[in-house]
């Protein structure tokens, strides 16, 4: 008694089709980078922009921002010496307005 085998072999071209729509059904992640805080390092060094770095302990430190990179920039002082802030322990940065600057805005209100 002989038998017929058939070889079931699946339709490559339905599983090529079956990956394709799963994975235009996945969620595409956001960039992890936006650029706005190089543009905004970069604003600030072309324009020598005085600036306050709040250190996480409370630590206030006025300077410059000379370089910058992923991890930390160089802030450079006056009168003291240049600082490497790594951002990690940063609470926070602003603009040191300028003294004339106050006194314009006192004088026009």
């Amino acid at each position: 008694m002989t038998m017929n085998r058939r070889l079931i072999r699946p339709n490559l071209a339905e599983i090529r089709e079956k990956e394709n729509r799963e994975a235009a059904k996945r969620k595409i992640q956001p960039p992890y980078d936006t650029h706005a805080e190089n543009y905004y390092y970069l604003k600030q060094m072309n324009k020598k922009t005085r600036m306050a770095v709040v250190f996480t302990d409370g630590q206030v430190v006025e300077g410059f921002v000379e370089w910058y990179d992923r991890h930390c920039f160089k802030l450079n002082r006056e009168g003291a010496p240049n600082l490497l802030v790594y951002k990690t322990n940063i609470k926070y940065l602003h603009k040191i307005e300028d003294a004339k600057d106050e006194d314009e805005d006192k004088k026009n209100p």
